[in-house]
């Protein structure tokens, strides 16, 4: 079979006429993968998804991405492309009747020709409550109709698990700026769809600007674009010219894309710790920014400092610690708009100190040896003595007090088997601490050393 038949199948529809009221984004939506700009992790030559659609054999799939970034619009060229017959439904709109009616037109077409195919889009399905989701798996699971979700959400949150266990998760990312520069290219091209028809000169800082400031977003791009366009007065010869005064006139300042309870929440708070623990301050204030703009709980936010704290810059500089629980506390005194001050006091502190995670990894290792069931038994000499019938078992016999000693110290053993599990870095503070730490070592080995002959008899 042809790959030109593929996106022309004998049966297909023909392509819809375009309605010139629509937006211009909804005009310029790509009608095969020739036309379609982006996603080249999942649509370039080779990759599975776009050889599912060429082939004809895309089974369940849930498309999830942000805004503007195609999910529709590759929804409708596999339209365009299968010999399947193509349903569209809305999780805005329809509802379980919708969606019965649809799934008993499709066994109805199964009966009447057993190799009939229904293929059933539903956009943003994540507004379909958990009711009307399970109604598609028995018929997604028997293979009745194979669904294609679109969805601005993390599937794994917002979709039923069984839904998305039997189904594929594409990830469509944002559009990068030379993907949005070959998007107003098109539209400024296309005379049928798009604004072809209009003489328009439109500076490159202009369209770099409306590429960068979209933000990946296609949709907001394009009508923006439309926007400049159409209310900017042509010159006398007719020609209409977008600068960069226009174009940004055009475009209205983007909204964060953030879910405070999904995948922008822990994505972002994700990028914000490994800024903090990777040593880069700007990197780390700017996620810490984003994070205050889309209105997350100043008090998560302190408490990721706070661990991070202890567990990437540990002593290396104590008073990491100090800073981050002052930050924490100062946050919650003065609240916002105030509290962004100590919070990026406390992360910058953070992100330039130096780093260690001996004392995590000390307590890491220590857990697991619990948990494998290593439970050494206390030395009796380092057991309680508070309590009734301690002294008569012996307890505390033969324990020295450290602060009876040179230096405070003794050497003396506090856990059978002489396990180790901290081990200081040679970073900030904690290089003295292994100093220290190596010299009382080294004392409590020459304690346990065997003595010679010769020391035991002069003992």
């Amino acid at each position: 079979m042809e790959t030109d038949d593929l996106f022309k199948p004998a049966d297909a529809p023909a392509t819809a006429p375009v309605d010139p009221r629509a937006p211009l984004a909804t005009r310029m939506r790509p009608r095969t993968l020739d036309e379609y700009v982006g996603q080249t992790h999942l649509l370039g030559p080779g990759k599975l998804l776009r050889r599912a659609i060429g082939a004809d054999r895309l089974y369940s799939a849930l498309f999830h991405g942000p805004p503007g970034v195609g999910k529709t619009s590759l929804a409708e060229v596999i339209a365009n492309a299968t010999r399947a017959k193509f349903e569209r439904l809305s999780g805005v709109e329809s509802t379980v009747a919708d969606i019965r009616r649809v799934i008993a037109a499709a066994e109805n077409r199964q009966r009447l020709n057993p190799a009939a195919r229904t293929v059933l889009f539903i956009d943003e399905i994540h507004r379909f409550n958990r009711a009307q989701q399970d109604a598609l798996l028995p018929d997604v699971e028997r293979g009745t109709i194979r669904l294609l979700g679109a969805t601005t959400e993390n599937p794994f949150f917002a979709v039923n698990g069984p839904l998305v266990s039997r189904s594929q998760v594409f990830q469509l990312e944002p559009l990068g700026p030379p993907d949005l520069r070959v998007l107003i290219d098109h539209a400024l091209a296309d005379a049928e769809r798009g604004l072809g028809k209009y003489r328009v000169q439109m500076d490159d800082e202009a369209a770099d600007h409306l590429a960068t400031i979209s933000d990946g977003d296609g949709r907001k791009c394009l009508n923006a674009l439309e926007v400049g366009v159409m209310t900017t007065a042509p010159d006398a010869d007719g020609t209409v010219h977008i600068t960069r005064a226009v174009a940004e006139e055009s475009i209205q300042r983007k909204a964060v894309v953030y879910d405070p309870t999904g995948e922008g929440h822990y994505d972002t708070i994700s990028a914000f710790i490994k800024s903090m623990r990777g040593s880069d301050p700007d990197a780390a204030v700017y996620w810490l920014a984003k994070m205050l703009y889309a209105g997350e709980d100043i008090r998560f936010i302190a408490r990721r400092i706070v661990i991070c704290a202890a567990e990437d810059v540990g002593l290396a500089d104590s008073q990491a610690l100090v800073v981050a629980v002052a930050a924490q506390q100062a946050a919650e005194f003065v609240g916002l708009p105030e509290a962004r001050i100590p919070l990026a006091q406390a992360t910058v502190y953070i992100a330039t100190a130096p780093k260690s995670n001996r004392s995590y990894m000390a307590v890491e290792k220590a857990s697991a040896d619990v948990q494998e069931g290593l439970t050494l038994p206390v030395p009796v000499y380092l057991r309680g003595t508070g309590y009734k019938g301690a002294k008569q078992m012996g307890h505390g016999v033969g324990y020295q007090y450290s602060h009876d000693h040179e230096d405070a110290y003794v050497p003396q053993a506090y856990l059978p088997e002489g396990r180790r599990y901290y081990e200081p870095s040679d970073r900030g503070q904690e290089k003295r601490i292994g100093e220290r730490l190596a010299y009382w070592r080294s004392l409590f080995e020459e304690s346990q050393a065997p003595k010679s002959s010769e020391q035991t008899d002069a003992t």
